[in-house]
């Protein structure tokens, strides 16, 4: 009965997928007279009806993935619904809206009260968080359009060196720290200005976009996932939430046996060894004051890059228009008391009708530059505290010390892609496919493809 309300519920998805992407198979009207369709850098408004019909297939999109990796362990529904989320949320819904960029409207909402932050995007960015503390990362296995693309690139990982992993891992929550305080001022939106993908879903944008999305998947063929592991800032708080999740992915269904065929089945990373720790006196002293240092030195470390961010709040407020244009108009003032100095082209372009404008009420101008400054100056003590305090954690994590016993998946790193399970013979026990008290421990390798599963 189970199996084949899966089906149903695959059937539906496809069909959603089909009926999505069939309003889009027709080219657009070619008129007379030279008319050219104007270029646009999003989609159009979504209607009412429609945002939250993505709300509806995000929420079911979850809840299958979930119940894919957590109870069916079945890394071939995993992948076909993975396919379904790049159609859905990729290429017809554009990448928009999406969790990744959700952070920024979050934050805009939090330090603007006169923007409202939409519904439909609170769940976005809050549904998958909430999973992630259930059933660990499943959003990253098969409904982020971002994460299904470079998984289907994937043809020959290689690992990346222990040293340069844990390096790269404090960039997405930097990222985070940046897209948000841009966000927060009313800036920019960083994330999803320089989005890698969703030029590829639009199939338009500019040539330095398309080329770098280009890049993240051609570097997808060798690197598992490069984008989702070392830059995506959602990715940095699904980190923080699947290790704490109720219910972990597990590589074996029963007692591991310690047959290590799935030691390097992962190609993102994720498997932690079984490791003993039991150091002598000395080694357990010295551990126990490195340990010791690091904690001392976190406040003084958050406090002196909250400085340093805010030494460079000054430059970064030029990003926002405001500032700009006020220190524009500022530098058309050759001396004081002179009238401001206007273009002589015949031609208006932008910038010398927003001089213009800004010439008949500079007061009201640089009264809003300085309070937008003020902003700034805030962001950046709070994001040098964010980089401080990122950089110190890090530093604890990697002096203590934890003993395992099995080969198991990280809780913040496992990406819940399913691969790992078909390497272990104790799940081809529960799947029929080995016989026997002894065949899980069975140090035969059994190859299998990448997608098959149960």
């Amino acid at each position: 009965m189970k199996r084949l309300l899966l089906c149903a519920l695959a059937l539906v998805w496809i069909a959603a997928a089909g009926l999505a992407l069939a309003e889009q198979r027709f080219p657009p009207p070619d008129f007379d007279g030279g008319h050219q369709i104007p270029l646009t850098a999003t989609p159009s408004p979504r209607p009412l009806g429609l945002a939250w019909m993505d709300v509806a297939v995000l929420g079911g999109s979850l809840a299958l993935a979930s119940y894919f990796v957590v109870r069916l362990r079945s890394r071939r529904a995993v992948f076909w619904l993975s396919l379904f989320s790049l159609a859905y949320f990729g290429f017809y819904r554009k990448g928009c809206v999406c969790s990744i960029g959700s952070i920024q409207n979050l934050a805009l909402a939090m330090f603007d009260a006169t923007y409202q932050l939409p519904l439909t995007v609170a769940f976005f960015f809050l549904a998958p968080l909430v999973v992630a503390l259930f059933a660990g990362r499943t959003f990253c296995a098969a409904v982020c359009p971002h994460g299904a693309l470079q998984d289907l690139a994937l043809l020959k990982p290689i690992k990346v060196p222990g040293w340069l992993e844990h390096g790269l891992s404090v960039l997405p929550f930097i990222y985070l720290g940046i897209g948000a305080a841009l966000a927060a001022t009313g800036s920019t939106f960083l994330i999803c200005r320089y989005d890698p993908f969703v030029p590829l879903f639009r199939r338009s944008g500019s040539l330095t976009m398309l080329a770098l999305g280009l890049g993240f998947v051609a570097l997808a063929v060798f690197v598992g996932r490069p984008y989702c592991r070392f830059l995506c800032p959602y990715g940095a708080l699904l980190r923080l939430a699947g290790s704490l999740s109720k219910w972990r992915v597990r590589i074996t269904p029963d007692a591991c046996t310690q047959c290590r065929l799935c030691e390097d089945s992962c190609p993102y990373g994720a498997i932690r060894k079984p490791a003993v720790y039991s150091p002598d006196a000395s080694t357990l002293g010295e551990d126990r004051r490195r340990l010791g240092r690091y904690v001392v030195l976190l406040p003084a470390l958050v406090l002196v890059c909250a400085w340093l961010g805010s030494q460079l709040s000054a430059p970064a407020s030029r990003l926002h228009p405001t500032v700009n244009l006020a220190e524009k108009l500022a530098l058309t003032k050759l001396q004081p008391g002179t009238p401001t100095a206007r273009p002589s082209s015949s031609v208006p372009t932008p910038e010398s009708l927003a001089l213009g404008r800004a010439e008949d009420n500079p007061k009201e101008l640089l009264e809003s530059a300085l309070a937008i400054r003020r902003r700034f100056n805030t962001a950046g003590w709070v994001f040098g505290g964010w980089v401080g305090l990122v950089i110190g954690v890090k530093l604890i994590s990697l002096s203590m010390r934890s003993a395992r016993t099995d080969y198991e998946p990280d809780r913040g790193a496992c990406l819940a892609c399913a691969r790992c399970f078909l390497s272990c013979p104790n799940e081809h026990v529960r799947l029929g496919r080995l016989t026997g008290a002894g065949a899980a421990a069975s140090p035969v390798a059994i190859a299998q493809p990448m997608v098959p599963g149960s």
